[in-house]
């Protein structure tokens, strides 16, 4: 068994295979597990974020899964200070805990810290919010290539907020957004060791539109429908939500927004991996591998 207190983060891109693997993982080691999916900590999202089924919830102890309502403001701040409070409490009993999902910046702020960046001026911001308003998503994105072409290649494209964020460190310190990520390291009371489970594209791919047929067989054309006037709360800024409210305001056919649902969770899948190739020191396995294996090949590690 590890040695240390030792936080596991299983990575990959959507559909890979993390919950499955994960909960195999925890039952190894006899764990919990801590979600870093910044989409499934919301409530009235279920389906359309993948959330681990009952059965699967209730054969490990999760933390971080719908604790939140689309109505809150969470942040990545937030949320790590409150995953670090839980991780301490859960080390009193565990050697060793699994953290699982895709949103890489999430799991940085756990196992590093947030990165510090420099302050941002009221004008800059003021600024770059009017340029926005004046000229839209695409205006945005076309700037933040300018300006950063680095991060341009990491972030939601489609997200606002980031794109802003972006913008405004590049402009008021001069220095690109993406040279100030990975420069934090907080002292942390655990060691991280990353899985990160790999796919071939096209089995990826495949994956990925049969996750999407079974959502919408499951319910998400309806779940969708029920949270039109939430939609332009962050959380529902999300695949699979977005392209569905377009069809519903009679911008997209039925079967253009499924289209959309599929492309744009590849080119999501995509970024992420794009995020998981600056960890060198991940170990990488198929997602064909099982958890019983690599429980086996960490141990004989330590």
């Amino acid at each position: 068994m590890m040695k240390n207190n030792t936080l596991i983060y299983v990575a990959g891109p959507t559909s890979v295979g993390k919950t499955k693997f994960s909960i195999e993982l925890a039952k190894k080691f006899k764990t919990e597990i801590l979600s870093c999916d910044s989409r499934q900590f919301y409530k009235e999202i279920s389906i359309g974020t993948g959330v681990p089924s009952k059965e699967e919830l209730s054969a490990i102890k999760h933390h971080f899964i719908q604790h939140k309502s689309i109505r809150d403001i969470y942040t990545v701040g937030d949320f790590e200070k409150e995953i670090i409070h839980k991780i301490n409490k859960l080390f009193k009993d565990n050697k060793t805990l699994i953290m699982v999902g895709g949103s890489g910046m999430y799991a940085d702020a756990v196992m590093f810290g947030l990165d510090k960046f420099p302050k941002v001026s009221k004008e800059t911001r003021k600024q770059i919010n009017y340029y926005y308003k004046a000229h839209g998503l695409k205006s945005l994105q076309k700037l933040l290539y300018q300006k950063d072409p680095i991060y341009f290649n990491m972030v939601d494209k489609e997200n606002p907020v980031r794109l802003i964020r972006a913008l405004e460190v590049s402009i008021s310190s001069g220095i690109p957004y993406s040279s100030f990520l990975g420069k934090s390291n907080k002292k942390r009371h655990f060691v991280s060791k990353m899985i990160l489970l790999q796919c071939p594209r096209e089995k990826l791919y495949n994956k990925i539109n049969k996750r999407v047929d079974l959502m919408l067989h499951n319910g998400l054309k309806e779940e969708a429908y029920n949270l039109m006037k939430y939609r332009n709360l962050t959380p529902l800024k999300t695949i699979g939500y977005k392209e569905l409210f377009n069809h519903f305001e009679g911008i997209l056919s039925f079967d253009d927004a499924i289209n959309e649902i599929k492309k744009n969770t590849r080119r999501f899948a995509k970024k992420q991996i794009t995020w998981f190739k600056k960890y060198d020191n991940a170990f990488r396995f198929s997602s064909s591998k099982s958890a019983s294996e690599v429980f086996n090949i960490l141990n004989d590690l330590n």
